[in-house]
Formats: structure tokens, sequence, C-alpha cells
């Protein structure tokens, strides 16, 4: 399975979806949150080009935010991106 990594806040309910969404299906993922650390947020402004989260990177494939992440899901095309 490819790498996962989500930059978030712990209080953010997209962010609480997102995870659901990777928890439901068993995927490992790294969490970053960006308020208990603030250069992580730098690095997630470079990244994905957004300031607000979460923002989801699938190996170097960034998918966006929560709703993005689960439009993958109803087009039937997170599995195949999470297996590639």
């Amino acid at each position: 399975m490819t790498d996962v990594t989500i930059y978030l806040n712990r209080w953010c309910p997209f962010c609480t979806r997102a995870l659901a969404l990777l928890d439901s299906k068993g995927v490992d993922y790294t969490a970053f949150d960006i308020e208990a650390d603030p250069s992580l947020r730098q690095e997630m402004m470079q990244r994905s080009q957004r300031r607000t989260v979460p923002q989801i990177f699938i190996g170097q494939t960034h998918v966006g935010g929560c709703d993005e992440l689960y439009a993958l899901e109803r087009q039937g095309q997170l599995d195949t991106l999470l297996a590639s």
C-alpha cells in the first residue's frame, strides 16, 4: 500500500471525517498536527499550495482535502490510488 500523509489539526471536523474514511479502509497513515508544530504548516503549504486542513497526500499525489478524498471513494478510485 502507498504511503499516506495527512496534515491536520485535532479539532477540525473535516480532518476527523477524512481520518474515519482512512481508518475504515485499514490505511496506515502519517498524521502531522500543524498546530502542534507550526513549521509543519509551512511544509504543508509548500507541498499543497493550500492553507486549509486537511491536506492529504497518497504517495506523491496531492489528493486535496476531505471532500476530494470522499469524491475519490464515490468514484471508485480511492482503492486504486491506495494500491498503486
